[in-house]
């Protein structure tokens, strides 16, 4: 069994607290919150861990093989270093870090001391951005051209970090995933229309070495909520929705061919459509799915798909887009 302590509880740290509890190789030996609302509702629904409020000892007891880190982003840093220094594993929520230097850190530790990082780029494990990258290695889509992501709603108004801090970790995930590779550069645009300095709505373009491109579209100030993918081959064309209850996949047999004429001997550009597909895609929770995977790479000593690489990855797009805001939109290269 191995012995997990979760720090953070509220908001999205009780879904994870709910997963890894309910997994069978897992013993969640301590729930750690410095709220004592979180702490009574933590001991009610489990009441065999430890609920408290001392994270020193939640991470320090030697039952404990690994920490999951779920507090708010700007104490990430400090907690995971934390936790690895007492020779623990480790999974913390996205971000990684709020800076490269940062996550970069937390990577070279983890790996000195032969320890898994990991970061919860949720949608790594979504079956739906799975099966787009299957569609990709297989060459289902051919050669993909280039993606863009929505990810938008009149929703949770943040104050210590803007829309694209907030929502964009999980489309550059998506991007870097699907591609596998990072972007040369970045270029952001945004404005802040309800609180001065943070921004409400951004617009960012991902650049890659091999002209391939990335455009990632995040706002809480939106009239609809959008959560989708899309994802243009020279094949086929690939959406992927999770608004859509079961059809959150489907594959357009479109495409544009440019071929020299026989006679003209001029480029002539040929448009192709075909059918729409829309494949079974598995169900289940991708939360469980990623809790399942980061206790199988510590029991079989496998690297993780979202590793402290990864991360480190994801913030360094992140910081790049920071700075390209503050330019006025100007590219950052990274």
């Amino acid at each position: 069994m191995l012995g997990v302590t979760v720090i953070g509880a509220g908001n999205w740290g009780k879904n994870l607290v709910r997963n890894f509890s309910s997994l069978k190789d897992v013993e969640l030996k301590y729930v750690c919150d410095l709220s004592e609302l979180v702490r009574k509702a933590m001991a009610q629904l489990y009441p065999s861990s430890t609920v408290t409020e001392d994270m020193d000892k939640a991470i320090t007891d030697e039952s404990v093989d690994a920490v999951v880190v779920a507090v708010d982003a700007p104490h990430h840093y400090a907690v995971a270093r934390k936790a690895l220094e007492a020779g623990k594993h480790v999974y913390v929520e996205k971000p990684l870090t709020l800076a490269s230097s940062q996550s970069r850190q937390l990577k070279e530790l983890s790996e000195s001391a032969g320890l898994k990082l990991m970061v919860g780029h949720l949608l790594e494990y979504h079956p739906a951005v799975n099966y787009m990258k299957q569609a990709i290695e297989s060459q289902l889509a051919g050669q993909p051209l280039y993606l863009y992501c929505q990810r938008v709603n009149l929703g949770v108004v943040r104050k210590a970090e803007n829309a694209w801090w907030s929502l964009a970790p999980h489309d550059v995930s998506i991007a870097c995933y699907l591609f596998d590779s990072e972007p040369v550069s970045v270029s952001a645009s945004g404005q802040a229309y309800l609180q001065q300095g943070i921004e409400d709505v951004v617009f960012a373009n991902l650049k890659f070495a091999d002209g391939r491109m990335a455009h990632i579209h995040v706002s809480w100030l939106d009239p609809h909520k959008i959560r989708k993918v899309t994802l243009v081959g020279s094949n086929k064309m690939i959406v992927f929705d999770d608004m859509e209850a079961a059809e959150k996949i489907r594959v357009y047999d479109k495409g544009a061919e440019v071929k020299l004429g026989v006679e003209s001997y001029v480029e002539a550009v040929t448009l192709r459509t075909g059918d729409i597909l829309i494949p079974k895609i598995p169900g289940g929770e991708p939360l469980r799915d990623e809790c399942q995977h980061f206790v199988d790479c510590i029991a079989e000593n496998k690297t993780p798909r979202s590793d402290g690489a990864d991360g480190l990855r994801v913030v360094k797009v992140l910081e790049a887009g920071s700075q390209s805001l503050s330019k006025g939109g100007e590219p950052v290269s990274l």
